[in-house]
């Protein structure tokens, strides 16, 4: 027999969120996977589904129901996934729930709705059209130094998560290694009654959260790097008598510059052409 697994995303603060999709999934469910039961319980309450077996996968137990949710799919089931807010899989449960119904050739399904990542970066003002979500960032150590150093040079918008007691460490860390002109917008309480979204630099982002103590779960989007400086002149001459002098003729000291200073080629060629004062023309193309 086949099963099915169904994402449903629930609300991430305002209850009137949960879409008549959502509570239709959920009411035609064998099974609800989520994160706390007391909490998914009260929202089946309000939604007016009737009681259903629920089973709990959180960050420590969703390895363990993975098995449970890949025997009940082989039995035919109709699995419902939700998590304590917004869309499964994203920085919440989920994803080995849906590699296991793949392998087992189940159908999966998503009921899209709320999501911090997405309503955050939408209000922002920062470019939307590109965008990376790491989520919430490592502890600490050398995989937290080296997610920062590779966010450094990130052209695309950057989306974090944070909990209200670190922010500030967070904050501190982002200004030593992406700068403290970066632009920030940092949004906390989505949908809530208290929703707020801040924006400026990130070094007054840090001044901010150190002033106050921050409350609520925050969303950060930070603005991808900037473009690199384009080369000058002298950079590019350089570079190409450093070729030169290394033993490559004209026409591979340009290449090599080219790919080594992403400079325009015509202006490379150019330059590699120019006769010095007092010096005539090798004559070498």
């Amino acid at each position: 027999m086949t099963g099915r697994l169904v994402l449903v995303a629930t609300p991430i603060g305002n209850l009137d969120d949960l879409s008549p999709r959502a509570v239709a999934s959920l009411a035609e469910a064998d099974v609800v996977i989520c994160e706390d039961t007391r909490r998914t319980g009260r929202l089946l309450e309000r939604a007016g589904i009737g009681r259903r077996r629920m089973l709990v996968a959180n960050e420590h137990t969703e390895a363990a129901a993975a098995a449970e949710v890949g025997r009940l799919l082989e039995g035919g089931a109709t699995v419902a996934v939700v998590t304590d807010a917004g869309s499964p899989g994203i920085s919440d449960p989920g994803e080995r729930l849906v590699r296991v119904a793949v392998e087992g050739g189940h159908e999966v399904s998503a009921i899209p709705g709320p999501a911090a990542v997405i309503a955050a970066l939408t209000v922002s003002g920062l470019p939307t059209q590109r965008f990376v979500m790491e989520g919430f960032l490592p502890r600490q150590g050398r995989e937290r130094r080296d997610r920062l150093q590779e966010m450094a040079g990130e052209r695309r918008t950057i989306v974090l998560y944070e909990a209200p007691h670190r922010l500030a460490r967070t904050l501190g860390d982002l200004v030593a290694v992406l700068g403290p002109d970066r632009p920030v917008a940092i949004s906390r309480e989505l949908t809530k009654l208290h929703e707020e979204t801040w924006r400026g630099l990130l070094t007054e982002a840090l001044e901010r959260s150190q002033a106050a103590e921050p409350r609520g779960e925050h969303v950060l989007v930070v603005a991808g790097a900037p473009p690199a400086a384009a080369p000058g002149d002298e950079q590019i001459l350089a570079a190409l008598a450093a070729h030169q002098a290394a033993g490559l003729d004209r026409r591979s000291a340009v290449a090599a510059v080219v790919a080594e200073l992403s400079a325009p080629k015509r202006r490379v060629y150019a330059l590699a052409h120019q006769t010095p004062p007092g010096q005539a023309s090798d004559g070498t193309s």
